[in-house]
């Protein structure tokens, strides 16, 4: 053969020869099968048929491996098509075999852009981002605007997709099936995303509805074993020893047990002396006594089966944790003799404070124990604090405190006489993200952008400290007051006490900011959540990370601690609501709160309720008692799940929920900012 002759063309006598030997061949392998099937020789007929198909699967690999390594193509070709086999499932396996789709599209993307394609890479993001719309909302629209392989190195959650893997659960039979699909389809792509991206988690038994655990789909670290590892270690998350709460409680309990047996001997004796003169008067009075003393018993009991707390076991501090003053013991005695018992069928009242004409400039609030007073940190750099006491007053002059300690009369800017009274407290040069109040409402701490915690009294209207670091989401004081927590953009959470400017321990692990901080109830822990979906509790001693909690959905924007110390709440920004119990470190009671953002969480003080306040301007009550008994009376393993039953929902006009508090005595404060 002359290899520079030229192909042969339809019209020439070669192109002819070819066409009449290429019908003769398909003459020929159409009648070989015939002629087979005639004589009855099937076994032959069968290994021709499977070397025939050998041939073609060959011929097909070899169209699709002759493909450029650097082709785009490759990728939309991959995906569209594992894309089209989960959607052309059956419905019975159809929701397991989609939770493969997101990892392959995120990492489809984040190659194309790397290798450079970045117009490829745009117009596949645009093709199939409506798939993944719903559940990863956030995360497309941070990486939308990823256009350079710069960008990839740049962008925390690009990079923490690249280091880290996903996990995913499937069914035993679901996971044969993609087996099957890789391995027939010879998707190379696919195959080496899935390989390198991708641990399964593979359960036994027949598919079911997919699930509504949150964890069916996660972000983990390199290692499938970090966060078991992690949370194998000892949590002592009992309350303290000789507690101020815990000695009050003993006192009153005692002196309540004294004030009873003394009205029984009076009531006994009294009922003796009227029955030895009235005659029949003794029946009644006697039903009378039987029916108090029934009472009393009633509301013993059921003291003792909403509480937590008496069953928490005891620790030691790890901190050196200050004395408490006496008329601040005294005023936890009254609160705990005015405690009201609440449980499902007692439910409690809300004290809700509306912000007005805020003009959106309101990005935190709080509330004092007592619910006495109230703080807003404002966009203009500003804090300001109402005493509730002064609420309907006529118009006064309010006090203006400056960086200097220095304060000022100054006019309200308002023509209204109705205007509400509030101290001013300036020293900040950034937005106030995070205020709060002292255990005892005597202290305000305050965390802004310009890289400073500021320090106020109340009392004396001034500024005691400045303390500089990083960049502060949030700040929470322990619940004795002289310490408190930080949380910042730098991704690290701090400890600091009140008469040291440097912090005592910096906690660093997250992959991303970390939003929010919450003292455990015995000060040895503390809990952050993160913008990158997990929550851990910190050691303040040795600074460890002795537990991570994977499972959110989105950026963790809320915490709550129950009063015995055992379980956590977090609420995320999708609205989910996740109960946790830091003695083995798995979730208790997931689920889906709120249609908007959860902004606080706060347990009722025998830990019986949950409240809940959202930017869907909600607040709801949750049933806990109910929940963590079946679970203490079940014995359940780790990882197992038990529904928080909802109580009651409470809908603001359009107020958004920012802040919640339960007071010593069980009422139920929050704060909000009118939105219209």
């Amino acid at each position: 053969l002359n290899p520079r002759a030229p192909p042969s063309l339809p019209g020439t006598e070669a192109g002819r020869r070819a066409s009449q030997r290429a019908m003769e061949d398909e003459e020929m392998e159409r009648k070989v099968p015939q002629y087979l099937h005639r004589k009855g020789f099937r076994l032959t007929e069968l290994a021709l048929q499977e070397e025939r198909n050998r041939l073609s699967t060959t011929s097909l690999s070899d169209v699709s491996l002759s493909r450029p390594d650097n082709d785009p193509a490759r990728y939309y070709d991959g995906y569209n098509k594992l894309r089209s086999w989960a959607y052309n499932s059956l419905d019975q396996y159809k929701d397991w075999k989609l939770r493969v789709l997101y990892p392959a599209f995120i990492h489809c993307f984040m190659d194309l852009v790397s290798e450079g394609h970045t117009l490829e890479a745009r117009a596949f993001f645009l093709k199939f981002r409506e798939d993944h719309e719903l559940m990863h909302s956030r995360d497309l629209q941070k990486l939308e605007g990823t256009l350079s392989p710069l960008h990839l190195e740049e962008m925390d959650l690009a990079r923490s997709l690249r280091e880290n893997k996903f996990r995913i659960k499937l069914c035993e039979y679901s996971y044969e099936l993609l087996l099957q699909y890789l391995q027939k389809t010879q998707a190379l792509v696919m195959l080496g995303i899935i390989n390198e991206r991708i641990i399964f988690e593979v359960s036994a038994g027949q598919p079911s509805l997919i699930s509504d655990d949150a964890d069916v789909v996660a972000l983990v670290g390199t290692s499938k074993d970090l966060a078991k590892q992690i949370n194998q270690k000892e949590v002592h998350w009992g309350l303290l020893e000789d507690s101020v709460e815990e000695r009050m409680e003993k006192a009153l309990s005692d002196s309540d047990r004294a004030e009873g047996e003394s009205k029984d001997a009076d009531a006994e004796d009294n009922n003796k002396k009227k029955s030895s003169e009235g005659g029949k008067q003794g029946g009644p009075l006697n039903k009378k006594l039987k029916k108090d003393k029934l009472v009393g018993a009633t509301g013993k009991n059921t003291k003792s089966e909403t509480s937590m707390i008496s069953a928490a076991p005891r620790v030691k501090p790890e901190l050196t944790l200050p004395a408490t003053p006496v008329e601040v013991e005294q005023s936890i005695l009254e609160d705990l003799r005015n405690r009201a018992q609440l449980n499902n069928l007692a439910l409690l009242s809300v004290s809700f404070y509306t912000f007005l004409n805020t003009h959106n400039g309101l990005n935190c609030s709080s509330i004092s124990n007592d619910g006495s007073l109230v703080v807003g940190g404002f966009s203009d750099s500003s804090v300001k604090v109402w005493d509730m006491a002064k609420i309907g007053q006529p118009a006064k002059t309010f006090s203006s405190q400056g960086e200097n300690g220095s304060s000022q009369d100054e006019r309200l800017s308002s023509t209204s006489e109705g205007k509400r009274p509030y101290t001013l407290f300036q020293g900040h040069s950034g937005p106030v993200y995070s205020a709060a109040f002292s255990p005892f409402g005597d202290f305000l701490l305050s965390s802004s952008s310009d890289s400073t915690i500021r320090l106020w009294t109340t009392k004396l209207n001034a500024n005691l400290v400045c303390y500089k670091g990083h960049n502060y989401w949030d700040v929470q004081f322990s619940p004795v007051s002289h310490y408190f927590a930080s949380a910042s953009h730098d991704r690290t959470a701090r400890i600091w006490s009140m008469d040291k400017i440097q912090p005592l321990r910096i906690m660093a692990g997250h992959l991303a900011d970390v939003d929010c901080v919450q003292w455990h109830v015995n000060c040895n822990y503390i809990a952050t959540g993160s913008s990158d979906k997990t929550v851990r509790l910190w050691d303040v001693q040795t600074g460890e990370c002795i537990r991570m909690f994977i499972g959110h959905r989105s950026m963790v924007l809320s915490l709550a601690m129950s009063p015995d110390g055992r379980y956590m709440a977090s609420g995320d920004e999708d609205g989910t609501i996740m109960m946790w119990d830091l003695s083995t470190g798995s979730c208790v009671s997931p689920l889906a709160g709120h249609n908007s953002c959860v902004w606080s969480l706060a347990f009722s003080c025998e830990g019986a309720l949950l409240a809940s306040g959202s930017a869907d301007c909600t607040v709801k009550l949750w049933d806990v008692a109910s929940s963590t008994k079946a679970l203490k009376m079940d014995d359940t393993k780790a990882g197992s799940t038990n529904r928080l039953r909802l109580l009651k929902a409470l809908p603001t006009k359009s107020t958004p929920v920012y802040n919640l508090r339960f007071s010593r005595r069980n009422l139920l404060f929050a704060s909000g900012a009118l939105s219209l």
